[in-house]
């Protein structure tokens, strides 16, 4: 079973559970990735709905920064729920050490020794750990590397 037909079914269960809350976050979830292939004129393959999923939880953690530092406690707990929700469609996240050791591996196959090629190695990284750790913290690890 695909991504897309997975949230269609969890949306179905939600609405026979009476879950509001996740049926409204399902709902986003799937509006965005219905406006993704509006826009693109086709249906979209897992890896696309995982970028689209990625992005969702991304501006939900910034938001919830944000309304960390406005003490709106009502908020947070709101985003927080949504994340749990979301990320259970994502692949499962790699530790902080087995990003460690992707970082450690590809410095080395680059050669690289200062932070002028942190984009180098950004590049080579990403790909790696694509919708399986934060882009922040990879770059936080590569810059520790760096120094």
């Amino acid at each position: 079973m695909n991504l897309s037909d997975r949230l269609t079914d969890d949306m179905k269960q939600a609405m026979k559970d009476q879950d509001k809350f996740k049926l409204a976050t399902i709902r986003m979830m799937r509006a965005a990735v219905k406006n993704q292939e509006i826009d693109l004129k086709r249906a979209l393959n897992d890896e696309e709905v995982l970028q689209i999923l990625s992005r969702e939880i991304k501006q939900r953690k910034d938001s919830l920064q944000e309304f960390k530092k406005a003490g709106r406690d009502d908020l947070v707990e709101n985003l927080a729920a949504e994340i749990d929700i979301i990320s259970k469609y994502l692949p499962e996240q790699l530790t902080e050490e087995e990003i460690q050791e992707i970082v450690r591996q590809t410095i080395q196959e680059l050669g690289a020794s200062s932070k002028a090629d942190m984009g180098k190695v950004m590049g080579a990284l990403m790909p790696k750990t694509k919708g399986r750790a934060d882009g922040k913290l990879v770059n936080q690890i590569v810059q520790q590397f760096l120094q």
